[in-house]
């Protein structure tokens, strides 16, 4: 069994979601982590995890959302956490990579959500882009766990992260060939580390650059299988078991 832990089910990018999720089965993956990051796609999240027995959802606002999002939508997010199948908050977090003339805005709703990810107990699901200084310390602020989403940092940050009690999102990155992800897999082991996709964004290879799914999980497990010299079906088990603990799924 197979857990992606990260991705994105919409109608915006899939023509038939039935039949995404029948491929994504078919491929072992039993449980897909639907991310809800702004208004339309919480609400699309939590509808699919209502209608499928085999997705949950998290839900959160993108830092790319700090120009919209209002009080109102921050006690609508309290509210949704109580939604059954909801796991988590996220993603959430800091993205300076278009630069940092929203920083002051960003980290304020960065903290609002942990605030409210502490206040319940849900684990969060961090996005940090070029900001990983500010994450590191805002996160020290908050006594959360959770995952680093897309983790692609180096061998030092990814140190810092596991020793806060964090788990590293390894996604299609990995496979590609420029990538140095294989130092930190090969530095934290399985038991930091969970599976997810970013589908439909980062395919991977060799299907870099194509419309991604969960359906590819067991790829990203074939290349950290060799990568630490293990059995892939150790992959899939000890990722799933890091999962399973760390979203408490039923």
């Amino acid at each position: 069994m197979y857990i992606d832990t990260h991705c994105h089910i919409s109608k915006d990018d899939y023509d038939n979601i039935d039949l995404v999720i029948k491929d994504n089965i078919d491929a072992g993956v039993n449980i897909m982590i639907v991310s809800g990051c702004e208004e339309k796609t919480i609400s699309e999240a939590i509808d699919l995890s209502k209608e499928y027995d085999s997705i949950y959802v998290t839900i959160g606002y993108h830092p790319d959302q700090v120009g919209v999002v209002i009080d109102e939508n921050i006690d609508r997010l309290k509210e949704l956490l109580k939604t059954p199948k909801v796991v988590g908050v996220g993603e959430i977090g800091l993205d300076y990579h278009y630069g940092k003339d929203d920083r002051d805005k960003q980290i304020e709703l960065f903290e609002k959500q942990l605030m409210i990810a502490e206040e319940v107990n849900l684990p969060v699901v961090i996005h940090s882009r070029d900001a990983t200084e500010d994450t590191i310390n805002i996160l020290k602020k908050y006594k959360v766990k959770g995952i680093m989403h897309c983790f692609s940092g180096s061998v030092e940050t990814a140190k810092i992260y596991v020793s806060m009690g964090y788990l590293l999102g390894i996604g299609g990155v990995v496979t590609f060939k420029n990538s140095n992800l294989y130092k930190v897999v090969e530095e934290v082991g399985l038991s930091s580390i969970l599976l997810e996709t970013d589908a439909p964004y980062l395919a991977p290879a060799p299907y870099r650059g194509e419309l991604n799914s969960s359906k590819y999980i067991p790829i990203i497990a074939k290349k950290i299988a060799e990568i630490l010299n293990v059995p892939i079906e150790n992959v899939g088990q000890v990722t799933s078991e890091n999962a399973i603990r760390l979203f408490d799924l039923q």
